[in-house]
């Protein structure tokens, strides 16, 4: 028996148990409104988004054309219209999730205002954003559902037994909306507690997946900006640690943990570890510190800090705000050691911010990284902050350019200039942009590709089009034109937004706790017929 038809008469039980005091309560009504409320909690969401990465995960490890991927999103309902996109236009919403950027909570959700991405945003904003995208993409599953509801109804009016059944096949093998969220946690919001703390909100809103960076809380900065600092790796792994036992302890065992790593781009750090015997990793990270040989006491300074390094005495370089410098070069290292370790001790996904879009970078860390942990995988950001354009048109010059070919009639530093649009430099880096996502995920190891901000950028620049015509002379041609005939001819949903917001979801529910005397919002004088 099918799960829906099983539903109605396990309701239609329970009302025959209540002596006819539930007689008004339709037990198929029941089997409705609970396929459309699958998810009753965010921890039901996490436990079951999470079980879906580790078999995406698992599944990538096999074949690393299984890649996943996520956008950005800002709001519950450019979740929710992202989700319906994919699922209309490529059939299923598997291998892609949403990611939760702490930049756009800081520049669009916070009740300061925007913000710069230093974790100046009240912490409560990012599981309110959990919570809000969940709702939204619940909703989404309640209108596909109720419209099928509606052809079921009509089907069974016509007599029409195989379409009958074909609709509760589909009810019963409906698939979400519901989707996986990495969410962002920056460096933690303060101490271990502090991200033990935030982690359980995150979690309980419904987030399977927590990406934490090893910059210090309290001095964050946006991973493409200048002024990182990154912390010892004791103290990352013990915010590691605040993590994972916030998944267990609320029974998310298959939680997520994405260990970011600043340090390619971070040439400073806080405070220097304590080494507990010779070439441990307090001792390793210090080895990569900026340092000056003390040859005599005249070289310590008062309050100058000594520590020994292969059996001499160095002073750290140490800057007018207290903090350490790290020598120049020693990025790419330091990242390899901090993912070796997070791997190792806890963290289940990697995230390596790099200053551009570069397989061949990427690919060199990610290769020493699998030579100590073989199956280790990268969540990778697709930044708006790159250039992505001059990016791979100087790559492909610097790669021409090495074969040998002629390459003069380009300059290197100028190919943003539109007069190169139509060369073939152009379109070779077109075609390298276009299998940026399948090169990565095959040669670097990348198991998720995200782009952080892209919705940001979507709202600001459809608003500039609109804005343009509509307060000029196309006036509401602008609008009719460019948004309205566009959302009818490809058939997007929310050109109806009466049904989007919920209306005919509203109307069905009054009839059933009304009947024939509910009074409903989708009669024939809604002008939502038109569509």
């Amino acid at each position: 028996m099918s799960n829906y038809m099983k539903d109605i008469e396990e309701a239609a039980a329970l009302r025959k148990s209540q002596g006819g005091k539930w007689d008004h309560i339709t037990p198929e009504y029941v089997a409705r409104m609970r396929a459309q409320n699958r998810f009753q909690t965010g921890l039901d969401i996490a436990r079951y988004t999470a079980k879906l990465m580790r078999e995406d995960m698992a599944e990538y490890d096999k074949d690393h054309s299984k890649y996943t991927q996520s956008l950005g999103c800002w709001h519950g309902f450019v979740g929710q219209q992202k989700m319906m996109a994919v699922k209309r236009h490529h059939g299923t919403t598997k291998r892609s999730y949403l990611y939760l950027s702490g930049w756009m909570v800081a520049a669009m959700r916070s009740e300061f205002g925007p913000l710069p991405d230093q974790s100046m945003h009240e912490k409560t904003a990012v599981p309110s954003l959990i919570e809000e995208l969940y709702t939204f993409l619940k909703q989404a599953d309640a209108r596909e559902l109720n419209h099928m509801f509606h052809e079921l109804d009509e089907a069974r009016e016509a007599g029409d037994d195989k379409k009958v059944q074909e609709l509760i096949d589909k009810i019963d093998n409906f698939e979400t909306h519901v989707v996986p969220i990495i969410a962002d946690i920056d460096a933690g919001f303060g101490n271990e507690e502090a991200t033990y703390l935030l982690s359980k909100k995150m979690i309980e809103a419904g987030a399977c997946a927590i990406q934490i960076e090893n910059q210090v809380s309290d001095a964050k900065q946006c991973g493409h900006q200048a002024g990182k600092v990154t912390c010892p790796h004791e103290d990352f792994i013990a915010k590691i640690n605040a993590v994972r036992y916030a998944f267990l302890e609320l029974g998310v065992e298959d939680g997520v943990i994405v260990a970011r790593t600043d340090s390619l781009g971070a040439g400073l750090t806080h405070k220097i570890p304590v080494s507990q015997e010779p070439g441990d990793l307090a001792a390793t990270y210090t080895s990569y510190l900026k340092t000056e040989p003390v040859k005599s006491a005249e070289d310590v300074l008062e309050g100058d800090m000594v520590i020994k390094k292969k059996g001499e005495l160095h002073k750290p370089v140490r800057l007018p705000n207290g903090l350490y410098e790290f020598q120049e070069g020693t990025g790419e290292d330091r990242v390899v050691l901090d993912c070796i370790t997070s791997l190792k001790n806890g963290a289940d996904l990697l995230w390596i911010e790099t200053e551009k879009p570069h397989v061949g970078q990427i690919a060199g860390m990610v290769n020493r990284i699998k030579e100590e942990v073989p199956d280790a995988k990268l969540v990778y950001n697709n930044s708006p902050s790159f250039n992505w354009t001059l990016n791979f048109r100087q790559q492909v010059f610097d790669a021409w350019k090495e074969e040998g070919r002629d390459v003069s009639q380009y300059d290197r530093a100028d190919l943003m200039n539109s007069k190169y649009d139509d060369t073939e430099l152009a379109a070779e880096a077109d075609r390298w942009t276009q299998n940026f996502q399948r090169d990565g995920s095959q040669h670097a190891g990348i198991f998720h590709h995200l782009i952080t901000l892209p919705t940001y950028h979507t709202a600001a620049l459809s608003t500039d089009n609109l804005a343009k015509g509509y307060f000029g002379e196309e006036g509401m041609l602008a609008y009719v034109r460019d948004v309205q005939r566009q959302e009818i001819r490809k058939g997007l949903a929310c050109v109806k937004h009466q049904d989007m917001a919920g209306s005919n979801i509203g109307d069905d529910h009054k009839e059933y706790f009304a009947g024939e005397a509910a009074l409903k919002a989708g009669g024939k004088d809604n002008t939502m017929n038109q569509f």
